[in-house]
C-alpha cells in the first residue's frame, strides 16, 4: 500500500533550478571559464609550453644574426667564437620543436577530455529536462550543443589558443632584440604593425551589428529553403510551381545584397590592413630604409641582417588576426549556448517520493501557462477511471495537446494538481512515472537500431518471443518479416518505414512497455485508409484493460469512447458519451454535424 502524500508545502519537493518559470535562464558569467574548469591546468601548461616554443623559435634567427655580425667585422672568427652560437641555434630549434609538439599534444588531450566530459554532462542534463521542452524545440538545440558547439570549442582550445600564443609571443622577443641592434630601424619595423592595427580597426567598425545581420540573413535563407523543400509539392499541385521558390530566391538575393554592401564598405581598409603587414611588404620597407641607413654609415650591413630575418615577424600577428578573432568569437558563442543548455531548469525531483496506489487519474483545478502570462488551460477538472477510454475533442488551439501532455509530465501545472493513484505527479519519481504512463504520438521517433531494439525500448530485457507477440498485436509483424533481416534489420540506413508502419511499430513498443495509463495523440492522423484500419486494430489491442486518454481530431474514431470531453479556449465545456452529447445539441453536436456533412460530400463526389 502506498504512503499517502503529506500536505503540499513549498518544501515538499526539490526546488527547481534557478530561472525556472521565468523564461530563458540568465546568461551564466564567463561561460568559457566555467566549461574549462576540469582541464584548465593542462591548458595553462600547454600555453606555457607554446610560449617557450615561440620564444625558442626566435633564438636561431638571433644566433644567425650574431654569426653574420662576427663574420663581417673584419676580424677572423674562430671555432671558439662561432660554434657556441651554432650550438645555441640547434638547441633552441630542438627545444622549440619539442615544446611545440608537447604543447599541441597536451592541448589536444585536454580538449579530448573536455569534449567527453561536456558531452556526458550534456547527455545527463538533457535526460533530466522536461520532455515538453525537448518536444517543443525538437532536437536542433541539443544537436547543435552536443556536436557543433563542442566541435567549435575543439578548434578554439586545440588550435586557435596555441596559434594566438605563438603569434603574440615571438614578435615580442624579436622586437626586443631588434631594439638592441638599432632603435631607429626597430621603430620602422613597428610601423606596419601600427598601420595594420589602425586599418583593421576601421574595417571592423560596426562588425558586431554586421555579424548579427549576417546570422539573421543566413537564418532567413535556411527558413526559406525548408519552406521551399516542404511546400514545393503543394505549390506545384495548384500550378504555382514558380511561386514556391520566390521566397527562397528573395532571401538569397537579400543576403547577396547585404554581403556586397558589407564587403564594399570594408574592402579598402581590410585589403590595406593585409597588405601593409604582408612579409614581402615589410621586408621591402626594411630593405629600403636599411639601405639608406647603411649608405649613410648609420648602420652596418651586418646590423641590417637581423631586421631582414626578424622584421616580418613583428607584424605577423596582424596577418592572422582576422581568422583567429572569428574563431575566438565562434568559440565564445558556442560556450554561451552550451552553458545556457546546461543551466536550463531540469524537471524537479521530489524530496519525499510517493508511489501511486492504483491507476486512477484525477485533474483538479488544473491551470497551465507556457509563458506565465497567458493561460492555455483554466480550472480543468477531469477523472480518468482505470480501464476506460476518454477522448479529448475540440477546435484547434483549444488546449487538447497541452492537457494530454500533463499526464506524462511533459510540463508541470501552473496551478491545481494532476494525480495518479492518489499521488501528485510531481511527487512520483520520473522512472516510476514512465513505468505507469506511456504515450503514442503522431510524430514517431525511431532509433537508428534494429527493429527489435526499437520495440524493446521500453523493456530492454524482453525476449524475442515477447517482441514478436507485441508486433503481431500491433499488426506490424508481416511487414517486419518482409524486411531483409527481419527483426534484426537496422532502421534509418537503407530501410525506412512509412508513416503508418512507423506508427504501428511505436504501438508495438507501447504494448511491450505495458504501461497501464496511455496517452494517444491522434495516431491515425496521417495514415492512408489501409494503414488506418491496421492502426485501429492495433489500438484496440493496446487499449484493452488500460486507462486511455485520446486526442481526437476525427470524431468518428472516438464515438465509442467511454467519455468524450469537449475543450474550448482551455476550458471543459461538455463531457459525456457520444449519443448523449449529440442529443444535447451543443458544441460537440455542431462539430459532429460539420464532420459528417464533410464526409458525405466527399463520398458523393467520389460516387460521381
Amino acid at each position: 500500500m502506498a504512503r499517502t502524500p503529506a500536505a503540499r508545502t513549498p518544501a515538499a519537493r526539490t526546488p527547481a533550478a534557478p530561472g525556472a518559470g521565468t523564461g530563458s535562464p540568465p546568461r551564466p558569467p564567463r561561460p568559457l571559464c566555467e566549461l574549462t574548469g576540469p582541464v584548465r591546468s593542462r591548458l595553462a601548461v600547454s600555453v606555457g609550453l607554446q610560449t617557450v616554443a615561440a620564444l625558442a623559435g626566435v633564438v636561431p634567427f638571433i644566433a644567425v644574426s650574431e654569426i653574420a655580425g662576427r663574420l663581417t667585422t673584419g676580424t677572423p672568427a674562430d671555432g671558439d667564437t662561432l660554434w657556441p652560437l651554432v650550438a645555441l641555434a640547434c638547441a633552441a630549434g630542438l627545444l622549440a620543436l619539442a615544446c611545440g609538439t608537447a604543447a599541441g599534444a597536451l592541448a589536444h588531450i585536454a580538449d579530448n577530455d573536455l569534449q567527453l566530459a561536456l558531452r556526458r554532462r550534456l547527455a545527463r542534463h538533457v535526460g533530466r529536462l522536461p520532455l515538453g521542452r525537448l518536444t517543443d524545440r525538437g532536437t536542433g538545440e541539443v544537436k547543435q550543443a552536443v556536436q557543433d558547439d563542442v566541435s567549435a570549442l575543439h578548434t578554439l582550445f586545440a588550435h586557435t589558443l596555441l596559434d594566438v600564443v605563438a603569434v603574440l609571443t615571438a614578435p615580442v622577443l624579436a622586437l626586443a632584440y631588434l631594439f638592441t641592434v638599432d632603435w631607429r630601424l626597430a621603430l620602422v619595423s613597428v610601423v606596419p604593425l601600427l598601420l595594420g592595427v589602425l586599418l583593421f580597426s576601421r574595417a571592423m567598425a560596426g562588425a558586431a551589428a554586421q555579424m548579427a545581420e549576417f546570422g539573421a540573413a543566413l537564418g532567413r535563407i535556411s527558413t526559406a529553403a525548408v519552406e521551399f523543400a516542404s511546400g514545393i509539392a503543394v505549390f506545384k499541385s495548384f500550378g504555382r510551381g514558380r511561386k514556391a521558390h520566390e521566397r527562397f530566391v528573395d532571401a538569397t538575393e537579400g543576403f547577396a545584397d547585404f554581403f556586397s554592401r558589407w564587403v564594399r564598405t570594408t574592402l579598402v581598409s581590410s585589403t590595406a590592413a593585409v597588405l601593409v603587414v604582408a612579409p614581402a611588404v615589410v621586408l621591402l620597407l626594411l630593405t629600403v630604409v636599411g639601405a639608406v641607413l647603411v649608405t649613410q654609415d648609420w648602420l652596418t650591413g651586418a646590423e641590417l641582417v637581423p631586421f631582414l630575418l626578424l622584421g616580418p615577424a613583428v607584424a605577423a600577428p596582424m596577418g592572422v588576426v582576422g581568422p583567429r578573432i572569428q574563431q575566438i568569437r565562434a568559440g565564445q558563442a558556442a560556450a554561451v549556448r552550451i552553458t545556457q543548455l546546461l543551466h536550463a531548469p531540469t524537471l524537479p525531483e521530489p524530496a519525499t517520493p510517493v508511489l501511486p496506489d492504483g491507476h486512477h487519474v484525477r485533474l483538479r483545478g488544473v491551470t497551465f501557462s507556457y509563458d506565465g502570462r497567458t493561460d492555455v488551460l483554466r480550472d480543468v477538472d477531469l477523472d480518468l477511471a482505470p480501464g476506460t477510454v476518454t477522448a479529448l475533442v475540440g477546435p484547434s488551439g483549444s488546449g487538447k495537446s497541452t492537457l494530454a501532455s500533463l499526464l506524462p509530465r511533459f510540463h508541470d501545472v501552473t496551478a491545481g494538481t494532476v494525480t495518479l493513484g492518489g499521488a501528485d505527479l510531481r511527487d512520483i519519481p520520473a522512472t516510476e512515472l514512465y513505468r505507469r504512463v506511456g504515450f503514442v504520438l503522431q510524430d514517431v521517433r525511431l532509433l537508428r537500431a534494429s527493429v527489435a531494439d526499437n520495440i524493446r525500448l521500453g523493456r530492454p530485457e524482453a525476449t524475442d518471443e515477447e517482441v514478436e507477440r507485441c508486433a503481431r498485436a500491433a499488426r506490424i509483424h508481416d511487414r517486419v518479416t518482409a524486411l531483409p533481416d527481419g527483426y534484426a534489420t537496422e532502421l534509418g540506413t537503407a530501410v525506412t518505414l512509412s508513416g503508418g508502419e512507423a506508427q504501428r511499430l511505436s504501438i508495438a513498443r507501447a504494448l511491450l512497455a505495458d504501461a497501464p495509463v496511455l496517452v494517444l495523440d491522434e495516431a491515425t492522423a496521417y495514415a492512408d485508409p489501409h494503414s488506418e484500419a491496421l492502426i485501429q486494430d492495433a489500438l484496440s489491442a493496446l487499449a484493452a484493460g488500460r486507462t486511455l486518454l485520446v486526442i481526437a481530431h476525427r470524431l468518428s474514431t472516438v464515438r465509442s469512447a467511454d467519455r468524450i470531453v469537449v475543450l474550448e479556449d482551455g476550458r471543459v465545456t461538455e463531457q459525456g458519451r457520444h449519443d448523449d452529447l449529440v442529443a444535447a445539441g451543443g458544441r460537440y453536436a455542431a462539430l459532429w454535424d460539420a464532420q459528417s456533412s464533410s464526409t458525405d460530400d466527399i463520398r458523393e463526389g467520389s460516387a460521381r
